[in-house]
């Protein structure tokens, strides 16, 4: 039997990675580590890269994969902003 928190949804946030995780992958473990499909629709740096960095986001993935891979960037203390949870595409205002 197909169970519904198997089927892969989409989930689109913004988050801010501070500058002292250049050397970091943060977004390339959201795909090797929590295995999601991770669309960047936009970014914000600065001109030198030095600073922090804005990204949107669109995380393909289950329920419990896209659960994890956000417990992940708090644990990171990285800030995220979107839809509070992973049942819908809206960006949260």
């Amino acid at each position: 039997m197909h169970s519904s928190h198997l089927d892969r949804i989409r989930l689109r946030i913004s988050v801010w990675i501070p500058k002292h995780y250049h050397q970091e992958p943060v977004l390339s473990r959201l795909t090797s580590d929590h295995h999601l499909t991770v669309n960047i629709t936009e970014a914000r740096l600065d001109a030198d890269s030095q600073g922090d960095g804005w990204f949107d986001l669109e995380l393909w993935g289950t329920s419990p994969q896209i659960q994890e891979a956000l417990a992940y960037l708090q644990i990171m203390n990285i800030r995220v902003w979107g839809k509070p949870n992973p049942d819908g595409d809206a960006w949260h205002v």
